[in-house]
């Protein structure tokens, strides 16, 4: 059995919504095909479905892209329990005294007041949140945040050491379109609200900034 989702016109996360409803309801789904019209969706798309044991290839209509998603020789996964173990590998802890603490980044600056100041601020924190160890889990940037992962950026190379040593940075891809940095961007991983409404459930504390 096959279907297709035409989800063009349409911001993240609802192509991935869209996906997932498809995929969940129909446990012996053979093939799936989204239509989509920006890179962010396509990315965000093409990984759940991967994450879902789909083998995905993209082709690219002009402005759009078609992502196809074909079942492995296992089949599709269709239980969203299923899905967060096959997406996030490293969720099991082995210390169980050890949190996992996710840092939500809605700013390039801290607080209101003074903007230089505010941004020195930010600086001064990604440069200290190391300090939390191993018990810092994901670092999600949105909104005026993601400026902070691009070339140019105060913190980029801190961030990129970060995420060389393990942490995982993600970065919405409808903010990255919208600030037209979508290529621009140097670190982190390009995700959408689903990815980051999963990762603040299995998180034992959110750090807003």
């Amino acid at each position: 059995m096959s279907e297709t989702i035409d989800a063009r016109g349409l911001s993240c996360p609802t192509p991935v919504l869209m996906a997932k409803k498809t995929v969940d309801a129909d446990s012996n789904l053979q093939e799936i095909t989204v239509i989509v019209d920006n890179e962010a969706s396509m990315e965000n798309v093409s990984r759940f479905l991967t994450s879902k044991n789909f083998n995905v290839e993209i082709f690219s209509e002009g402005s759009d892209f078609k992502i196809v998603g074909k079942a492995d020789s296992s089949g599709a996964v269709s239980t969203s329990k299923q899905s967060i173990s096959k997406s996030e590998p490293s969720i099991e802890v082995t210390d169980s005294h050890k949190q996992k603490i996710l840092v939500f980044a809605a700013t390039d600056r801290v607080g209101f007041g003074d903007d230089e100041l505010g941004k020195k601020l930010m600086v001064s924190f990604l440069k200290t949140i190391k300090e939390m160890g191993d018990e810092l889990w994901r670092l999600v940037f949105v909104n005026n945040g993601v400026k902070l992962t691009v070339e140019g950026s105060a913190v980029l190379e801190d961030l990129l050491e970060y995420e060389r040593d393990g942490l995982k940075i993600m970065v919405c891809g409808t903010c990255l379109t919208h600030f037209n940095l979508l290529d621009a961007k140097k670190v982190g991983e390009t995700t959408n609200m689903l990815d980051i409404v999963t990762a603040m459930q299995l998180a034992d504390k959110v750090i807003n900034i």
